[in-house]
């Protein structure tokens, strides 16, 4: 599932979740829902992400052919 990657990414990066939802401008509080499955993330935050992490959004969301 793409929540455990996105988890995974920030961490494997070192980042802390403070550090992402200000790259996205939104709260700690915020992102840790996306992380968690409680809230939906935005198609313009996985962009920001992806740029982020330097993937591809299939990889981000994990979609395979």
């Amino acid at each position: 599932m793409y929540l455990k990657k996105l988890k995974d990414l920030r961490e494997d990066h070192d980042y802390t979740q403070k550090y992402v939802a200000s790259v996205l401008n939104i709260s700690q509080n915020s992102y840790s829902d996306i992380e968690t499955g409680k809230t939906n993330i935005s198609i313009e935050s996985l962009i920001k992400l992806a740029d982020l992490y330097n993937v591809t959004l299939d990889y981000l969301v994990d979609r395979k052919k």
